[in-house]
């Protein structure tokens, strides 16, 4: 699938968005061609783990993901994606709601060297480079992968250019015969002009009518122009993010059933970005005049020092560094496998936004944020594997929390020096039982408890002295499986209860404030199936059905009370609209997904297909923010010949992705609001040459 089916251009949510209760939001830039994010069950990015050879990462205010500044599509082996927390093995930082895993290559046992070449709209160069040594006999049977890849785009968006390149290095060898060794070494560099938290062109409720971008410029604004007395001007708009990864790992077999896997790692993340003010308010002679109407004194009352008429913006930056290690123990007794270990990591982050004369490049001396901070998380566990009776399983397990996050801020987001300690524990218990009809079927049952650590965000407010109160669900789940040699299928249910559901909100004046909306239940059913037909043709269909939704929340509006001034009431949008008993913000009604592949000899196709059902934009259900379900079809074809022009193989592929042309509404966001389309159709012509 990850072969055939996903852009080249494409990344960890090019591949999860076709599984069911998955909802990918579609680049507007381009398949692959910018950031991107997934629900999964209605739950968010930061709402979920996303994992790599099973270490979990993400930001360290939260555990939200860049996809495209980690791993491209090109590197990844697998997804094993994990909806509800699982057992007490799994870890990550919102285990609550479930794990998105990726998994590396496996080595080739035999050695060889790929290039590959796309080309695309827009502008649009992709090429690559992996080498397999294959198993080195003279070096007890050692691996080693090597993959280069690089992407330059100028994107369907106008200005938003992209460049990246992203390096991957695997060794793997055997030790004493007892022991696997890998070496995991990863590296990515990438430049775009984009604007800083650009979703996408305001629309009519912005303001003043020349705020109103989808009216002035259309849905293929990109956030910036050429005009280099705007905030939008793209030359004052660029952002570089670079992030590494490494690891070291060794799985050993001791022998008498007892086997260790032990894994040492860190990852770090650094996004320097220099952009506008408010290049939102494009069309408004958006920089600092002589005379300025109320709006333009805003902006630029934090650029006081510099020259009327010059443009003012900000210099931001994010960096952290984070190391951990997993351990986990198993032992195989004659009534089952015992499971334990534990997850230790620790965490370093340091963030600032200072004001700028983007005219002059130089600082104004005013600061926003001067941040630093870090976090300490230890999590052991253990579970036991119990064989209770023929095909049948029960796996209780435990797994104990205990985060400890530090700040330390020169500057807290404008409201001065501040220093807080939040320190969280809990007990979260699991369950799972599995029973085993013959050799195809499986029924099973699956209970755990989750607890999301509050984010980093929660704390930038005024003398925020008190622990934001963390999110914790309870997940029941049921589910029958089939898997035989020619048809697989499986369908569940679900129900989750979610407590102290926090939302952050834009009120009155586009302040935000964090309001604790009391309870939730997501639930829902789910289902997929494969079959393979024959003559070279097999077919899958996924689907689901979600229903994600406020349980009390006119009666626990409050506003978190980190600074002992909490206050209740009804919180409204700056549009006006009340919070109200309703759907959760961005949590589609359902997903539906299917294709038709045919392979035969030399010949590849596919034909795939993606809905997304309708989803609010906002608590409730106020019509002015449905966004109404989508869908898209892609279709891919290759050709490869065997043993031409001195290579063993030459592959020849055409991709056309959206090709029904749809320009939908996929996604708006408040603040003012902004607004994503689907990108148009587009085709990616690739060749690909191994010897």
């Amino acid at each position: 699938f990850i072969e055939d089916m996903v852009p080249t251009t494409g990344n960890f949510n090019s591949i999860i968005g076709m599984a069911p209760s998955m909802a990918t939001t579609p680049s507007a830039n381009g398949p692959g061609l910018s950031d991107t994010s997934t629900t999964m069950r209605g739950f968010k990015d930061n709402q979920y783990n996303v994992t790599w050879d099973g270490i979990p990462f993400g930001d360290s205010n939260d555990p939200s993901h860049h996809s495209t500044s980690y791993f491209p599509s090109s590197v990844i082996g697998g997804v094993i994606i994990e909806r509800g927390p699982g057992n007490a093995s799994n870890f990550g930082q919102a285990t609550f709601g479930g794990s998105v895993n990726l998994v590396s290559k496996t080595p080739s046992a035999t050695g060889s060297t790929e290039i590959i070449e796309s080309r695309g709209n827009w502008g649009t160069n992709l090429f690559g480079i992996a080498y397999e040594s294959g198993k080195i006999e003279r070096f007890n049977d050692s691996t080693l992968q090597l993959n280069y890849q690089k992407l330059q785009t100028n994107g369907y968006l106008a200005y938003n250019d992209l460049s990246s390149d992203d390096l991957l290095g695997k060794f793997q060898t055997r030790i004493f015969d007892t022991t696997t060794l890998t070496v995991l070494a990863t590296y990515n560099d990438e430049f775009l002009h984009l604007t800083d938290n650009w979703v996408g062109p305001t629309g009519a409720s912005a303001g003043a009518p020349s705020a109103n971008q989808l009216a002035l410029y259309g849905i293929g604004y990109g956030g910036m122009n050429n005009d280099p007395h705007s905030m939008a001007f793209y030359g004052y708009n660029h952002i570089r993010k670079t992030t590494d990864m490494e690891y070291i790992r060794a799985q050993t077999d001791w022998g008498n059933g007892w086997q260790t896997d032990n894994n040492l790692y860190t990852y770090a993340y650094k996004n320097y970005t220099v952009a506008g003010d408010s290049p939102d308010q494009a069309g408004l002679d958006p920089y600092c005049a002589a005379t300025q109407t109320n709006l333009e004194a805003e902006v630029c009352s934090g650029h006081k020092g510099s020259p009327a008429g010059d443009v003012p913006g900000n210099d931001k930056l994010n960096q952290y560094r984070t190391q951990g290690d997993i351990f986990k123990a198993t032992y195989q007794t004659d009534i089952g496998l015992l499971r334990t270990g534990f997850w230790a990591e620790v965490s370093h982050t340091h963030r600032h936004k200072f004001y700028m004369d983007l005219t002059t490049n130089t600082f104004t001396g005013k600061v926003k944020n001067d941040q630093g901070s870090s976090w300490t998380n230890y999590q052991p566990f253990a579970e036991f594997e119990w064989a209770a009776a023929t095909g049948l399983t029960v796996t209780p397990g435990v797994k104990y929390l205990d985060f400890t996050r530090t700040v330390d801020a020169l500057n807290n987001n404008g409201y001065g020096p501040f220093r807080g300690d939040y320190k969280y524990t809990k007990v979260l218990p699991f369950l799972t039982i599995n029973q085993r009809f013959g050799e195809h079927d499986s029924a099973y049952f699956q209970y755990a408890q989750g607890l999301q650590i509050p984010t980093l965000d929660y704390t930038y407010v005024s003398g925020a002295t008190n622990a934001p109160t963390p999110q914790t669900t309870t997940n029941y789940q049921l589910g029958f499986v089939h898997k035989d040699n020619r048809l697989t299928w499986d369908v569940d249910i679900y129900r989750i209860n979610f407590n102290n559901l926090i939302l952050n909100i834009p009120s009155t004046g586009n302040a935000t404030v964090f309001i604790n909306s009391g309870g939730a239940v997501y639930q829902g059913l789910e289902g997929e199936l494969a079959y393979l037909i024959g003559g070279g043709f097999s077919v899958f269909v996924n689907g689901s059905l979600n229903s994600a939704k406020f349980t009390n929340i006119n009666d626990t509006l409050v506003q978190e009370d980190y600074n002992n001034n909490g206050v209740s009431g009804a919180y409204t949008y700056n549009n006006g609209n009340p919070i109200t008993n309703g759907r959760i913000p961005y949590a589609p009604d359902s997903t539906l997904a299917g294709g038709l592949l045919y392979k035969s000899g030399p010949v590849d196709a596919s034909l795939g297909y993606s809905r997304t059902g309708k989803q609010y934009a906002v608590p409730g259900e106020v019509q002015a923010y449905l966004i109404p379900a989508f869908d898209n079809i892609d279709l891919n074809g290759t050709y490869t010949f065997q043993n031409v022009g001195g290579f063993s193989s030459v592959k020849l592929g055409l991709s056309v992705y959206n090709i029904a042309n749809k320009r939908n509404l996929t996604l708006i966001t408040q603040g003012p609001d902004e607004y994503n389309y689907q990108a148009p159709r587009s085709v990616m012509a690739t060749v690909k040459v191994k010897f």
